[in-house]
């Protein structure tokens, strides 16, 4: 096993950010080296056959790899996302069962209707700064999608606390404890939901994700305790919120690739799904996913010992020379002859999502992008003036510094 010549590399990780593990992985010439993180031996790991190895349930596990900070900020302790065997492959289903082809067309359906209304008043402000009114658009959505009760007078701190958690990811001091306040602020908010609905002070249809949450059966035949419910409903609604993200690198891409945009303009729906595509491989979102050892095995003649933490490189393998040509170039054609393997583009995880842990919500991701995007070239006009358009790879999460800002907007038709 490569050893990392640092005594510990956690300083390095927030110097390094998104290129942590790929800097290391080139420099080493090794697509697995072992450091150090907070005291702890960790093995990093890169490339599409490290991908395969860490989607292997009989080899990993997800029990005790997110770190306690992240479960009290971004998934919520003891979530779906830190489970394993039958029980988890038991709760995926429900989040399957709430994320399918249906649901995914009236998510976006619902954003671009919600996109088109606020045109009007776009229209007489002086600028509008995307980022901030797509996570506020995307939060009104996603709480009418799932039957959550949200008032006007809401809807901005909401959606701040839903973006806080997401933003609190890797960080430490103020930003890491406006998230965890964000975090409290909101489960007890939809606990009391989940009361008023299991005790029937508050009607929801059946078909909701809201009325899942709160009468789900495990498999020990009870109900989700009430925070449980509230940490997996929140699992739901933070997600789609966090499209917020992509929305402003789709504008980012579309600003620095004029050539693209003019394509766009045909209607030409798979050249969307192409683009849309290339914004989740191109920009940064997801930097790396763990996981414990779940017993001793070898792997390409090296030892992984039972209980060590791995990191897989999300970004890294996104931008993996082997897998992708010219990965440093934003080119949607390149998805023209992509398989669609499960291992090699995995911005939102790996392998088989109603069998491992990868995001059952991408296809909502997916739909809401291209919805998104053809209302900035469709819909409407906009100027974007001057402003800091730049976005720090060492920032985890990152996103463009100016939000992108629109300016002297217009309704096209």
């Amino acid at each position: 096993m490569v050893q990392d010549k640092n005594f510990d590399s956690s300083l390095a990780l927030l110097k390094d950010g998104y290129l942590f593990i790929k800097n290391r992985a080139d420099k080493y010439q090794s697509d697995l080296f072992e450091t150090h993180l907070l005291g702890e031996k960790v093995i990093c790991i890169t490339g599409k056959e490290a991908a395969k190895l860490f989607y292997d349930p009989e080899r990993f596990k997800r029990k005790g790899a997110a770190p306690s900070r992240v479960q009290k900020t971004l998934f919520g302790e003891n979530s779906i996302q830190t489970m394993d065997g039958k029980e988890h492959i038991h709760r995926k289903q429900l989040f399957i069962s709430l994320m399918n082809p249906l649901c995914q067309k009236k998510l976006a359906e619902l954003v671009r209707k919600k996109l088109r209304s606020s045109i009007d008043n776009w229209e007489n402000t002086n600028k509008v700064v995307l980022f901030h009114e797509a996570k506020k658009i995307l939060c009104q959505v996603a709480c009418n999608w799932a039957g959550v009760p949200l008032q006007e007078s809401e809807i901005e701190n909401r959606a701040a606390d839903f973006s806080s958690m997401v933003d609190s990811f890797g960080t430490v001091g103020p930003r890491y404890w406006k998230g965890k306040i964000a975090r409290f602020k909101t489960e007890e908010w939809i606990k009391g939901i989940i009361e008023d609905v299991r005790s029937g002070s508050l009607e929801t249809k059946k078909d909701t994700a809201l009325y899942a949450m709160a009468f789900h059966m495990e498999l020990n035949g009870n109900e989700m305790s009430t925070q449980m419910a509230a940490i997996e409903l929140i699992n739901v609604l933070r997600p789609i919120v966090a499209i917020s993200t992509f929305i402003t690198f789709a504008a980012l891409a579309l600003n620095e690739h004029p050539e693209c945009k003019e394509k766009l303009l045909s209607g030409d729906k798979s050249y969307m799904e192409m683009f849309a595509q290339e914004v989740r491989r191109y920009y940064p979102f997801t930097p790396f996913l763990g996981a414990r050892v779940k017993k001793n095995f070898v792997f390409n003649e090296l030892e992984f010992e039972r209980g060590t933490l791995v990191l897989l490189d999300v970004y890294g393998i996104n931008h993996d020379a082997r897998i992708w040509e010219n990965p440093a170039e934003f080119n949607p054609e390149r998805f023209k002859l992509w398989k669609g393997s499960l291992f090699d583009f995995i911005p939102q995880g790996g392998g088989d999502a109603s069998k491992t842990h990868r995001c059952p919500g991408e296809g909502i991701t997916l739909e809401i992008i291209k919805e998104s995007l053809d209302f900035l070239v469709n819909d409407i006009e906009f100027e974007v003036p001057d402003q800091n358009l730049s976005y720090c790879p060492v920032k985890i999460p990152t996103l463009p510094k100016s939000g992108f800002i629109m300016s002297n907007i217009k309704r096209k038709f």
